[in-house]
């Protein structure tokens, strides 16, 4: 084998999965078909905001204070006020185009805190991911074509052909990698065309700045992510498809977008970048054939409302990259592979009844669209639903169904403070698995496993008075957990689930 795993795409979540591979010491190669950076084709295009979700995964692997950093280049240092406290021109999202007024959210109660990193570009987020992913990634090479057999998988290209155990299709909505290997892909057709671009303007005044503007043809929001002197971002949404799916996008027809949705006569002068998008929803019936995976957009598209879409991939990243590098390195069977599917499919569908419903609710005026748009806006403009909508566009409530009696089992766990002065963040550094051992002798049952975990002994503040002992998978996903007693048969059978069996394969 050339390598143990290939994977095709060298966007953030081909990067961070190439990156979990790496932790979890597989030989990892990525190919990615664009020679151009990515702060070349994005420029100042490509704004993405990061849920609590990403922002633990960053926190765990010690991305998020380069993460922040970045994010503050966009969005500027201030930060939102506090929820319940913030004045009511504040608003921190929205649900088809509805504002959510900040002061409208409950303040969090323990655990719940959101952790957000604000709004970082694209360009911004690929170069912290390759520089931590630490891999060869190959620009400008496309994957072609592949064949794959009970022992791994040859990947043709435009340059010769490379030899791996298993190829991840990390590839993108129009993925070369599942149109190849034959994953069914169901969903529905577009109904609206989005564009976005930077442009230059004969006279932004005959705009509305700030926040969708919505019209009988369509909407638009005029605002941008740069500092003062740069040129504005439009960003417009009419209900037609258009076919022009790989063309640029033109000052013309930007242009001709603006003016149907703003009615106004706005002259576009230059499109400095610009792209389109539609809200195509679709979604693979299954994540894995045999030793090909897909990842991210490969394996789901949808409208790009709410910003969920990075979000969602670098899910799928995170939660696959260790369990395929134990896989490769025969440390874990191929059954461990299995539990890949079901953990993320439902979280795919869920964002993508989410984008539906935003969809329908944002299509073309009339009596009764506008009737259900003021009651949605009336139930956004309570507490119950301004929380609701944010905490749940937001991936706090996503957890995996995972057996036990735990409370906290199959959730993202805290990030504890340590009797040792530390944070218990701190010890996923190097994506393994961390066991948490007060003293239960649960250390001792895991010496099988070895460098395959992490052993924690300083105890938990949170739990003082308690005997503790977890099981952290290295996604930061709690995989067991017991109070007291140790059950040693539990943990065994939770070592063997999550990290193979002792000694290997």
């Amino acid at each position: 084998m050339d390598f143990d795993v290939v994977v095709a795409g060298g966007g953030p979540v081909g990067l961070a999965l190439a990156g979990e591979l790496r932790l979890g010491g597989a030989r990892v190669l990525v190919l990615e078909r664009e020679a151009e950076t990515p702060r070349a084709r994005f420029g100042a295009m490509g704004a993405r905001g990061l849920n609590t979700p990403s922002v633990h995964a960053l926190h765990l692997r010690g991305l998020l204070p380069a993460v922040e950093r970045a994010a503050a280049m966009w969005v500027g240092p201030q930060a939102l006020p506090a929820p319940g406290g913030a004045s009511g021109d504040v608003f921190v999202g929205h649900f088809a185009g509805i504002g959510i007024r900040a002061d409208r959210l409950r303040p969090p109660g323990p655990g719940e805190e959101f952790l957000g990193a604000g709004v970082i570009g694209q360009a911004d987020l690929e170069e912290i991911l390759r520089a931590w992913a630490a891999v060869e990634v190959r620009h400008g090479v496309a994957l072609t074509g592949f064949a794959a057999d009970d022992d791994g998988v040859t990947v043709h290209t435009g340059q010769g052909e490379i030899r791996a155990g298993w190829l991840a299709g990390a590839d993108g909505g129009r993925s070369t990698v599942r149109r190849l290997a034959g994953f069914e892909f169901p969903g529905v057709n577009p109904v609206f065309t989005g564009r976005q671009a930077v442009v230059d303007l004969d006279a932004p005044e005959k705009l509305v700045a700030g926040g969708w503007q919505h019209g009988e043809d369509g909407s638009y929001v005029l605002g941008g992510w740069g500092g003062d002197g740069e040129p504005p971002r439009v960003h417009t949404v009419e209900y037609e498809v258009t076919a022009k799916r790989d063309e640029p996008v033109t000052a013309a027809e930007m242009q001709a977008s603006l003016r149907r949705v703003s009615g106004t006569d706005v002259a576009v002068t230059r499109v400095h970048v610009g792209t389109r998008y539609t809200d195509t929803t679709r979604q693979a019936t299954t994540y894995r054939r045999g030793r090909v995976l897909l990842c991210g957009d490969a394996a789901h598209v949808h409208s790009p409302a709410g910003g969920q879409g990075l979000n969602l991939g670098l899910g799928d990243a995170v939660n696959l990259g260790w369990k395929l590098a134990l896989v490769a390195r025969r440390l874990a069977p191929e059954s461990l592979l299995d539990t890949y599917t079901p953990e993320r499919h439902p979280i795919g569908a869920w964002v993508q009844r989410w984008s539906l419903a935003q969809t329908a609710l944002s299509a073309p005026r009339g009596p009764r669209a506008e009737a259900l748009r003021e009651v949605v806006a009336d139930l956004l403009d309570t507490p119950d639903g301004a929380t609701h909508v944010v905490s749940s566009i937001g991936g706090g409530r996503q957890h995996y169904d995972l057996p036990g009696d735990f409370p906290l089992i199959g959730h993202r766990v805290p990030d504890l403070a340590l009797a040792d002065g530390t944070t218990l963040a701190s010890r996923f550094r190097d994506g393994r698995a961390v066991l948490v051992d007060t003293g239960t002798g649960a250390a001792r049952v895991a010496e099988g496993w070895g460098s395959r975990l992490r052993v924690v002994t300083a105890r938990p503040l949170a739990f003082s008075d308690q005997e503790l002992a977890a099981l952290v998978r290295p996604d930061g996903y709690l995989a067991w957990a017991s109070v007291g007693d140790l059950a040693e048969e539990e943990l065994r059978s939770a070592l063997a689930k999550w990290l193979g069996p002792a000694g290997g394969c």
